[in-house]
């Protein structure tokens, strides 16, 4: 997608959070396993922008830690409303001639399609000075109003303390977004005043402004008012999750993928997931996870940076931590978990089992209780498991090790050197036997506790 005009996007990040109660910066906060501005910033990058620039203040550390190199960040400092922080942004993008988009990075839901709309009616054939992305809330509250004809031409801006009641009658409300060429949002950020309540200096009075030169200005609106839904509380952020989420059940479910209790499903920013995928209850998809076709994934699972393949099953309660691998119809059962481990086609795990550093060939069976010792404190170990081996439950394998094609570790087994192909190794301490010796230690300790009893 390309907006076919060089623009430079403005996103504004300097405010405290106050309410988040939080030493995370608010727009770091993460929403499906990313942060809200990196939410904002995908879109943004999906135009190709020809310049980037976050307004920064406090925190502006953190922020600056959490941005690329092809991003430049300026500070505003004093923080004298968004007018002034917009302002901030002028030396990053001097001699600049192309649009400025501004954003605002606790506003992270705005779709590229909307910012490009945005761009497209400034250079619309009115040519409008400003365009402002409006939006029509089912409760229009107090957020200021956009006072616009048919063709999205606006006669006036209007804060809501400050509107009549016919004005307060109006739907479409001012999300703060506004977009303009280069030139003209420096010259009438110039020219905004301070002489109101708060003593700063409001973007929205460019608009009012170009209408009282004999400019045009416009709005467009966007058609989902969630999209522009501001995050400045825990109650907000949890809000702004459970809408991500539900907008991504229900992306699922159209994309072929059977969601057994929807709402117990919970997605990161990146999943990904072929049709005829089944997901059961009370699964938490974690950055990451790409599953295949056919595969299913039961109750209770929790994925994070594992791919897996094609007919895999997964669960219930299993555990995948990053760079677990499952090839075509793997399979790890309940209290399986794998890490940067490599489970290969047709190989199962069924129970109680922990793969870490390993590398399990084709067809091979890992019995329940099966752990490989990857570190020793220090440094982590392979483990190599050949194609068909027969792991008995409760082994050990002590990394680095290798364990040969169709070769069999006896169950119960701490093996710490390598077994070779067909080979059967057993390594158990001798069984000791003691005839009568239960029943003698039995009697002995009824007579004891009698004689306690009596005693007491």
């Amino acid at each position: 997608m390309n907006t076919g005009h060089d623009f430079a996007a403005v996103i504004l990040a300097a405010g405290k959070g106050t309410r988040m109660k939080s030493e995370l910066h608010k727009v770091l906060h993460p929403i499906a396993g990313r942060p809200m501005l990196h939410h904002l910033m995908a879109q943004v990058d999906a135009l190709s922008p020809a310049r980037k620039v976050v307004v920064v203040g406090s925190g502006r550390e953190q922020i600056e830690g959490a941005l690329g190199e092809d991003t430049r960040t300026c500070v505003q400092d004093p923080q004298l409303g968004t007018g002034h922080a917009v302002q901030q942004a002028a030396g990053e993008l001097e001699g600049f001639r192309g649009d400025v988009l501004v954003l605002y990075g606790d506003v992270p839901f705005v779709k590229g399609e909307t910012m490009k709309a945005m761009l497209d009616r400034l250079h619309a054939e009115d040519a409008p000075k400003v365009v402002v992305l409006g939006f029509e809330p089912d409760d229009a509250l107090a957020y200021g109003r956009v006072i616009a004809d048919a063709e999205g031409r606006i006669a006036r801006m209007v804060e809501f303390k400050d509107a009549d009641e016919t004005e307060r009658g109006c739907r479409l409300c001012n999300s703060g977004l506004m977009a303009a060429r280069a030139e003209d949002m420096f010259a009438l950020l110039d020219r905004v005043g301070n002489d109101n309540a708060q003593g700063e200096y409001y973007l929205p009075d460019i608009v009012n402004i170009a209408i009282a030169d004999g400019d045009t200005c416009a709005a467009v609106t966007t058609a989902d008012p969630g999209e522009v839904a501001g995050i400045n509380s825990r109650a907000e952020l949890a809000a702004a999750e459970a809408l991500w989420q539900a907008e991504q059940r229900e992306h699922w479910m159209a994309e072929g993928v059977t969601l057994r209790a929807p709402d117990t499903v919970f997605f990161s920013f990146d999943t990904e997931l072929a049709p005829d995928v089944v997901v059961e209850q009370n699964v938490v998809f974690g950055p990451g996870v790409s599953v295949a076709t056919r595969a299913r994934i039961k109750s209770f699972s929790h994925i994070e940076g594992a791919t897996i393949g094609e007919g895999a099953q997964v669960g219930p309660f299993a555990r995948l931590r990053p760079g677990a691998v499952m090839e075509k119809d793997s399979f790890v059962g309940n209290f399986v978990e794998m890490k940067k481990a490599v489970l290969g086609e047709g190989a199962k795990a069924s129970h109680l089992t922990y793969l870490g550093d390993a590398e399990v060939g084709a067809g091979a069976n890992i019995g329940a209780g099966t752990i490989t010792c990857n570190y020793d404190g220090y440094f982590k170990y392979r483990t190599t498991i050949g194609p068909r081996a027969f792991i008995g439950s409760n082994s050990a394998l002590i990394a680095p090790v290798r364990i040969g094609a169709d070769a069999i570790v006896a169950a119960g087994s701490a093996v710490s050197r390598d077994v070779a192909d067909g080979e059967m190794r057993m390594v158990r301490g001798e069984q000791l036997v003691k005839p009568g010796w239960a029943d003698r230690f039995h009697d002995t300790m009824k007579k004891k506790k009698a004689a306690a009893k009596k005693d007491g």
